[in-house]
């Protein structure tokens, strides 16, 4: 969306588009690429039938007979992240086919070494993040139609059919949700440039609506992910090969380097809305935690990361409603803390659900007689029990950002 022609409007200090920020989508890419050009006829049939592959234990059979394609042919941002997103799906599948007892060591080199010249060009990590996973990979059925879960699907999908689907698009209306907030966060910005209280109010007052938007967003998991499906079938096609005993060694990309290469899996931490909100309200995490989330800015489009710095770097709205000593100010600064932590405490409920009272449930089935006559899809994975697919030990991180969250309140 273009910037609008109202003079009367005081110029943004972040102009949302050279960081790759909608004003209409924010951090999602408008309306995604679905088809890669004809030379890549080859990726694009394995990814459209991954589910079938990987259930039927042909993938890797596939991936080998593969043609090696050269990645000269992709033009522009778009194509690289469609590229990026169908080559990371397909490396996941083929990681993870077998389940975690079954994986590989090599990643063979007519996946790896395009794989890894797309992820150059992006300056993303060769594996799924958050940036394919949800920001890359929706498309409208009604082209015309409106951004809602009944009128959205995923471009390419892995085993846990609905759910996985139900996964993807929720956190995509998250995101979405999100977009509000991003546009009053750059107003804030600019009403602290100008020394604009009345504005910079207002902006307050519109980010902690989004980010009580995002978590009414947030609950629609419920209505459209099965707990057992996410746990059992889907969480281990976005588990990593960093922090995790599965894959102790990492993986070899073959053709790119002969030492194997270790990288974190898919995670919400990966989304730069909420590094984006920490930065402007001064949020400050223990090291630990503050370390991890630093790390996984790596996994952020480099344009997206140069936004969540330029806040970082820009004055401090906390010293500036500290200073002012206005008591609107500083409740509007604090509803913004408040909403923020309650979205963080809402994720933990959710990452109980579907992680913690899974992994019982699981851990019980498994001990089980019967367990391990089912097919291997569908076991539940043991190794990231208690972590976080990005790789964190997953409570101790939740609880420990969200109480650092409310310690970001001012008092009066």
């Amino acid at each position: 969306m273009e910037a609008s022609d109202d003079t009367e409007e005081p110029p943004l200090p972040l102009a949302l588009t050279s960081f790759q920020v909608s004003e209409e989508f924010g951090f999602l890419l408008p309306d995604p690429l679905t088809e890669l050009p004809a030379p890549y006829g080859p990726w694009m049939d394995i990814a459209r039938e991954l589910p079938q592959l990987i259930a039927s234990h042909q993938l890797r059979s596939r991936v080998h007979q593969m043609p090696q394609l050269s990645t000269q042919h992709l033009r522009g941002r778009e194509e690289l992240h469609l590229a990026h997103l169908v080559l990371s799906f397909i490396t996941m599948g083929y990681v993870w086919q077998e389940g975690e007892e079954g994986t590989v060591q090599v990643l063979p080199r007519n996946l790896a070494v395009p794989f890894w010249e797309v992820s150059q060009a992006l300056g993303l990590p060769p594996i799924l993040s958050h940036a394919d996973f949800v920001l890359a990979n929706w498309r409208r059925k009604d082209p015309n139609g409106p951004l809602e879960i009944e009128n959205l699907d995923t471009i390419i999908t892995l085993p846990g059919g609905e759910s996985l689907r139900g996964f993807i698009l929720v956190t995509l209306l998250v995101e979405k949700a999100a977009v509000p907030g991003i546009k009053a966060l750059t107003r804030a910005l600019g009403a602290i440039r100008q020394c604009d209280e009345e504005s910079l109010h207002r902006a307050l007052e519109e980010l902690a609506g989004a980010i009580k938007a995002m978590s009414e967003a947030l609950r629609r998991m419920h209505d459209y992910v099965d707990p057992e499906v996410f746990y059992s079938v889907i969480r281990i096609f976005l588990s990593g090969w960093k922090d995790n005993p599965a894959m102790a060694h990492g993986l070899i990309y073959e053709g790119v380097s002969p030492e194997p290469m270790a990288f974190s899996g898919g995670s919400a931490a990966q989304s730069t809305v909420l590094h984006a909100f920490d930065e402007l309200l001064g949020i400050c995490h223990r090291q630990d935690s503050a370390a991890f989330l630093h790390r996984m800015r790596e996994y952020m489009p480099p344009p997206h990361r140069a936004f969540v710095q330029e806040i970082h770097d820009a004055v401090s709205l906390r010293q500036l409603v500290l200073s002012s000593g206005d008591a609107r100010l500083r409740a509007a600064f604090n509803r913004c803390v408040a909403a923020l932590a309650d979205f963080r405490s809402y994720h933990i409920t959710i990452v109980t659900k579907y992680i913690a009272v899974a992994a019982a449930k699981a851990k019980a089935r498994r001990a089980e007689p019967s367990a391990g006559a089912g097919p291997s899809v569908g076991k539940p994975p043991s190794a990231l029990e208690a972590k976080g697919t990005g790789g964190s030990h997953i409570f101790s991180f939740l609880k420990s950002i969200r109480d650092t969250t409310r310690e970001g309140m001012i008092s009066a």
